[in-house]
This record gives C-alpha cells, structure tokens and sequence, in this order.
C-alpha cells in the first residue's frame, strides 16, 4: 500500500492568507451597512453567516483547487491545518481590523444601540465581513 505525501502547511502559506484576508476585510469593516445589517441580525442569522465562512473557505481550499487534498494535509484534531489557519486570518483579520480602526465605537454609538448588545453586534459584523475575508484568505493562498 502506497503512502500518501502529507502536505506540508508553510510560513509563506499563512502569510498570504493574512496579506488575503486583510486586504478583503478593510471595507467591510468601515461601512456602515455591515454595522446596521448587524444590528438588526438575530442569532439564527448570525450561525448562518458563520457556517457561509466555513463552507466558502473549505470550498475555496479543497472543493476549488483540484490540487489539494484535505486528507493529505497535515492536521489538528482531525482537521487539516491550512484550514484552521483559514477560519483564524478570516475571523481574526476582521475582529483586528475592527479594534484598530474603532469600529464598534464609531458605528454602534452612532445607531444609538445600547451598549449592553455591543458585544454581540461586534459578532454578527465580524461573522457578517469575514464572509468575504475568507474568499480573500483562500484565494491568496490557492493562488500564491
């Protein structure tokens, strides 16, 4: 029986997830439709927008790229590596962007939500931008 090569997750990979994601998630995360659509998402939504970002960024790596096989890639816990790399430059390069730019205190004052609900809002905007973080993320690192 042949074994299989175990693909070998580098530096460089995670590096151009982050240039990725980051590049995507800046104008998501300063405008205020993401901040109003946030407010207004219930939890039922929120789930959804993070089970797009998990299904779009396991398509984009695995289902996209004919190349790459989750099962010939190295692991943690039984999940291939680039792709928990992946779900951290999505989610992370959002939650990051968001801190340093002092999004949730420009927006969610401004919509006169109650700061009580900030913290919950801040997660619906950053599953809500990481949807399109995580295209971003995974097509610089299919790409590159």
């Amino acid at each position: 029986m042949a074994r299989r090569r175990i693909s070998r997750f580098k530096v460089a990979d995670f590096a151009q997830q982050i240039v990725g994601g980051f590049l995507l998630a800046g104008p998501f995360v300063i405008t205020e439709e993401v901040w109003v659509a946030a407010a207004e998402t219930s939890t039922v939504q929120w789930l959804v927008a993070v089970g797009m970002v998990f299904a779009i960024g396991y398509g984009a790596l695995y289902q996209a790229d004919a190349d790459r096989d989750p099962d010939a890639e190295a692991e943690v816990g039984g999940v291939p590596i680039r792709f928990v790399s992946l779900m951290c430059v999505s989610f992370g390069s959002v939650a990051i962007l968001m801190a340093v730019f002092g999004a949730p205190w420009t927006f969610l004052a401004g919509l006169d939500v109650p700061r009580s609900r900030w913290p919950m809002v801040t997660l619906h905007a950053i599953a809500i931008a990481s949807v399109f973080s995580v295209v971003g993320a995974a097509t610089a690192d299919s790409v590159f």
